[in-house]
């Protein structure tokens, strides 16, 4: 588990194909205190498992289905990327839960200056793009980000100095492609209702969610 506050970026130094994948060799830029083999580290909001451990490099094994469901397919030797160890319980959780399960792979459809700060619009697939919420949380390339407004298949995010900074997002341009990560609390919360609504369905109840539903599960005071 991670909390999307980026502790620094690192550089990938080679990818190599092994069994239909590819390991990463890295580097990264910050200090790897107390190194456990086999530890989690988030790569672009990727959690990936880290091995051959020394110094401040590391290698990771990244899956096919991993590549199929992400960008790290598309990065080359030198790239940057954003790098985050996994969340301690002791840890202070200055951004979200983010679990390192990417949903969907969006793309930069503007980005624009605003002051001081940038505009980012991302365009995603409708599927995920309905757990995107106003004010909520997305996890972009494993930074958490809050939502400034979104509609059917895109979103938008105002980013401070200091996160264009210390990620990747200084980098990022129109039409490339980043991780995302939507909140999961939407996505259990609708697993959940859903199926209660079909189990009310099945019984005859309609579709189960009503006042009196919602007062019954502590909505209502």
């Amino acid at each position: 588990m991670f909390t999307g506050i980026i502790e620094g970026t690192g550089r990938l130094l080679r990818k190599r194909a092994i069994g239909g994948g590819i390991a990463f060799d890295l580097e990264a830029g910050f200090a790897l205190d107390d190194p456990q083999e086999g530890e989690s580290i988030a790569i672009n909001g990727v959690c990936l498992t880290a091995y051959n451990i020394s110094g401040r490099h590391f290698s990771a094994d990244v899956s096919p289905e991993t590549l199929s469901r992400t960008q790290l397919g598309r990065l080359s030797s030198g790239d940057l990327v954003n790098m985050e160890r996994a969340l301690r319980l002791s840890d202070r959780l200055g951004g979200h839960l983010v679990s390192g399960h990417v949903d969907c792979v969006a793309v930069v459809s503007s980005r624009k200056p605003f002051g001081d700060y940038t505009i980012f619009t991302f365009s995603l697939p409708k599927a995920q793009s309905r757990y995107i919420v106003e004010k909520g949380s997305v996890a972009v390339d494993g930074i958490s980000l809050t939502v400034n407004s979104c509609a059917a298949d895109q979103f938008s995010v105002s980013i401070i100095p200091h996160t264009v900074k210390m990620t990747t997002l200084n980098s990022l341009q129109v039409g490339h492609h980043v991780n995302i990560e939507v909140d999961i609390i939407g996505k259990y919360v609708e697993k959940l209702l859903g199926a209660h609504i079909q189990s009310s369905a099945i019984d005859g109840g309609g579709n189960g969610i009503d006042a009196a539903f919602l007062a019954e599960h502590g909505f209502f005071r």
